[in-house]
């Protein structure tokens, strides 16, 4: 079994569940972090003293405070991590229920494992670790067919697109968000394009259909 687990989570409750999970499978050395700059200052350092974590469960969101942090997100933490140390086992426990960012966390950031919080969620995560450990990667047969029923792959950007759609902005303020924060292509005309792209890929007539055909897929 794994022999040093670093668990990212900013809930107390939660924290107590993945202790009884570590518990009952013999992990004795675990330790706590609340921020994700915290987190990969640990991991540096274990990694450079020859006594690395083998594996990471961590949250994808956490609550904002004064603490000014670098790194925003479970996603971002992973990615860092697996520069340091790309051996390093990864099971996100988490509230997100959208199947492409699930298969995205699989595919860019090389997770092992995903376990769904919610009722009864000790046993799956002991059942996940189990087999990470064991050389599995973990997908659930729920998520894995949430993400067989996505017509076609999202990025950053459609996802982005979709958001603000879903927050109600029109195309013009969608536009000047892009140009704003740099995100490319941010013409009306490209985004117009990708638009219509979208629509037809799930069949929707208009974008509030869309959005809520989207929804419905757990792709926002």
């Amino acid at each position: 079994m794994f022999k040093k687990v670093l668990i990212v989570e900013d809930q107390e409750v939660t924290n107590l569940g993945i202790i009884r999970a570590l518990e009952e499978l013999s992990v004795s050395r675990f330790e706590f972090v609340t921020y994700c700059d915290e987190a990969l200052q640990r991991i540096k350092a274990a990694t450079a003293e020859n006594d690395p974590y083998d594996l990471l469960i961590a949250d994808l969101s956490f609550e904002k405070d004064h603490i000014r942090q670098d790194l925003q997100s479970g996603q971002e933490l992973i990615l860092e991590a697996k520069k340091f140390r790309p051996e390093l086992k990864v099971v996100v426990f988490s509230v997100e229920k959208r199947a492409q960012v699930i298969d995205d966390l699989y595919k860019s950031c090389r997770i092992d494992g995903f376990v769904s919080k919610a009722r009864n969620d000790g046993k799956e995560l002991r059942n996940t670790i189990r087999k990470v450990f064991e050389g599995e990667t973990v997908m659930s047969q729920e998520i894995l067919n949430a993400i067989r029923n996505i017509p076609f792959a999202l990025d950053a950007y459609d996802l982005k697109l979709l958001e603000l759609l879903a927050k109600g902005l029109i195309q013009d303020e969608i536009e000047i968000y892009f140009r704003q924060n740099l995100i490319r292509p941010f013409s009306r005309r490209a985004i117009e394009k990708r638009l219509y792209e979208l629509r037809d890929g799930v069949g929707a007539k208009n974008n509030i259909e869309m959005i809520v055909i989207c929804k419905d897929m757990g792709l926002i």
